[in-house]
């Protein structure tokens, strides 16, 4: 069986360490408590804290789990070999809109580490998908579900 890859800039995987640490350190400490706390109340049948307690902890399991795979098949990102001036993951491409000149800015990462209300939309997006390999200057058509838009690259930096 193939194991899917996890394209990530080096900060992402960071981040994904961070977070496992934190939630098998803390987090999992946390809710072993709240679940003793819980079992003294008494009857286990009826009690929604102790159900709530075993429902956090479920998740957070699943997290942890989730994470631990992440990072196992995680592909750091190595652009050094693209020009400075194409989109590529790990980068940050600026375009205006045509013909309205909006301008917008994303960081393009792996689906492991995106977070759009940071600015950081995933390479699967339609978004990404349709700037990937383009270069400053060039005019591209996206498509999304809205609609399709024309935009114009304006600038790419480095992460």
């Amino acid at each position: 069986m193939i194991e899917k890859v996890y394209p990530m800039t080096l900060d992402g995987k960071r981040k994904l360490e961070e977070e496992l640490e934190d939630l098998k350190i803390n987090k999992r400490k946390e809710i072993v408590e709240r679940i003793k706390i819980a079992r003294s109340y008494g009857d286990l049948s009826e009690n929604s804290e102790y159900e709530s307690a075993k429902d956090e902890q479920a998740f957070v399991e699943g997290r942890i789990s989730t994470l631990e795979k992440m990072i196992r098949f995680a592909e750091i990102i190595d652009d050094k070999d693209i020009e400075a001036d194409v989109v590529s993951l790990g980068r940050t491409v600026t375009f205006v809109e045509m013909p309205y000149d909006d301008e917008e800015s994303y960081s393009i990462v792996g689906s492991a580490e995106a977070n759009p209300l940071e600015g950081k939309i995933s390479n699967d997006s339609p978004i990404a998908k349709a700037l990937l390999g383009k270069k400053v200057g060039d005019e591209v058509s996206i498509s999304t579900p809205g609609g399709d838009m024309m935009v114009k690259i304006t600038d790419v930096k480095m992460l």
